[in-house]
């Protein structure tokens, strides 16, 4: 696959990146970016995945997340990916914040016409890595994964269902249960039918009951300021799923934060040390 440099730049001592290439999963051109540490020049570094919420693209982490200084420091790559393919042209796409451009839920959709494009599940897990394997001095092999609020739960979803790819996992204000919220249920309805019993696979909550485990201890901070906090994201319900189940998981809810990327550029240094700790010891 043709890699296409949009932009590089030097921050930190490493080199933050956005590419773009053409995906064979979703139909379109892709854009994401890769911060390499100034360690890649030398040797293959450990990789952390950051998916992005609704209305996203790459580029509000890249710019705002501000983790460039942390993952110099524990020599590991960023990579981030968009939220959904792009120019499609389905009628509707560009309708809703909420669904269509921007709103790609980690998921492979099922309905027409999104299930011909709309596959930001195979792109994430397969298509991606493969492709950053062949381009950057990445350990594709020794991975983790994160996100915010929509790729919160793209985070979650994903690692509880391929543990042996990610070695870490982690999300800032994720949606832990969308089968039983309106962001969730909207979404799901439209790319997977309203066949109700098919939504599951992409519920963290719900994989935890249905005895899907991480090898390992899930950290998520949530602040309590959130206006999405009660109505859409549900923190609690993950928890408790996670304590009848015996699946390590640490809640921090944090006083005064809200859903804005100042929480994540506040406790970024937290997550990326928690990845770091574990993908550096593999």
């Amino acid at each position: 696959m043709t890699l296409t440099i949009v932009s590089e730049q030097k921050a930190f001592g490493g080199t933050q990146g956005v590419y773009k290439h053409p995906s064979r999963e979703t139909g379109c051109d892709m854009e994401f970016s890769v911060f390499l540490p100034s360690a890649a020049k030398s040797q293959k570094v450990p990789v952390l995945y950051y998916l992005s919420g609704l209305t996203c693209t790459q580029e509000n982490a890249t710019t705002k997340a501000g983790f460039q200084k942390y993952a110099e420091l524990h020599s590991i790559a960023i990579v981030c990916p968009d939220t959904s393919p792009r120019g499609l042209g389905y009628a509707g796409e560009d309708d809703d914040y909420d669904f269509g451009t921007g709103a790609g839920f980690y998921l492979n959709a099922t309905e027409d016409p999104w299930k011909n494009g709309y596959r930001m599940y195979a792109y994430c897990v397969e298509e991606l890595p493969e492709f950053i394997a062949q381009n950057f001095n990445i350990h594709t092999d020794i991975a983790g994964i994160t996100g915010h609020s929509m790729g919160g739960h793209g985070a979650l979803t994903i690692a509880l269902k391929n543990p042996e790819r990610y070695k870490s996992v982690s999300a800032f204000a994720p949606i832990v249960a969308p089968t039983q919220v309106p962001w969730g249920q909207k979404i799901f309805k439209g790319y997977l039918g309203a066949d109700t019993s098919t939504w599951s696979q992409y519920d963290a909550t719900e994989l935890i009951k249905a005895g899907k485990r991480f090898n390992g201890n899930i950290l998520i901070d949530q602040g309590d300021a959130d206006p999405f906090y009660k109505d859409q994201l549900k923190p609690e319900r993950f928890v408790e799923a996670c304590k009848d189940a015996g699946q390590q998981v640490n809640l921090r809810i944090q006083p005064g934060y809200d859903h804005s990327y100042y929480l994540m550029a506040t406790f970024m240094e937290d997550h990326i040390a928690h990845h770091a700790a574990i993908l550096n010891s593999q």
